[in-house]
């Protein structure tokens, strides 16, 4: 998309197109494994806390980094291969800033409801399966801190959850909208500003959610902060 806006063509040959679906997607993929697993790390710490040390070892954390990867690469392979296969010979143009299905669905020759409702399956599956696993860890998590009888253990606890539940929220409230329904149910220009918040917005935000759970992080914008001064106008009475 940066390519595009700095250039003065925005042309992408047939090959680029289909890679750039693939790594988008499959980044996007891996994404929801990752959030998934930080829910998990979330549970064990709360609910399982001596448990925590044995469980998330080195070890452990880098073979559920390389499955959230594996599986990330590995589940967009059969919905790009089905879309690569589809007949294109009108126009060739694509109603979007980036390599979507759904607008290149649109552009086959033929109509392929069998491809749009199979790549809405896998949407649904891949959304509903990790949203259900993080709310249920999360709604354990609840069960457990309600149960911390002083106001302010439960007070750190919901702070470590805090920027986690914030991510998901802002990752999978955009990527609901698009990609759970099939493609051709969703109005072009609704596509696209969703598209552009949770492929550009929703990254911006992560660093300054997390961090804002560090103290230096906070002293300096509370230092930040109280060192602006905002001019005052006096106005004359009469």
């Amino acid at each position: 998309m940066l390519a595009n806006f700095l250039s003065e063509s925005s042309t992408i040959y047939f090959s680029g197109f289909f890679l750039q679906f693939y790594f988008f997607f499959s980044m996007g993929t891996t994404e929801t494994f990752f959030l998934s697993v930080m829910a998990f790390d979330r549970y064990l710490a709360i609910c399982k806390p001596l448990h925590y040390p044995t469980i998330i070892t080195v070890q452990n954390c880098c073979r559920m980094g390389a499955g959230c990867w594996a599986c990330g690469f590995l589940y967009f392979l059969l919905p790009v291969y089905l879309v690569s296969q589809l007949p294109f010979c009108c126009t060739n143009k694509i109603d979007h800033f980036l390599c979507d299905p759904g607008p290149l669905i649109k552009l086959s020759c033929e109509p392929a409801p069998g491809t749009e409702i199979i790549c809405a399956i896998y949407n649904s599956v891949l959304i509903f399966s990790t949203f259900l696993f993080i709310t249920s860890s999360y709604t354990l998590v609840i069960k457990a801190v309600l149960r911390v009888p002083s106001a302010e253990g439960q007070r750190k606890a919901f702070s470590t959850c805090g920027s986690h539940l914030a991510v998901v929220s802002l990752f999978y409230g955009s990527i609901m909208v698009v990609y759970v329904s099939p493609t051709a149910g969703n109005p072009a220009g609704m596509q696209k500003i969703v598209t552009l918040f949770y492929s550009m917005l929703t990254p911006l935000f992560n660093p300054l959610i997390y961090s804002l759970r560090n103290r230096e992080m906070k002293e300096a914008l509370r230092k930040l902060f109280s060192s602006v001064r905002f001019p005052q106008s006096h106005g004359k009475g009469f």
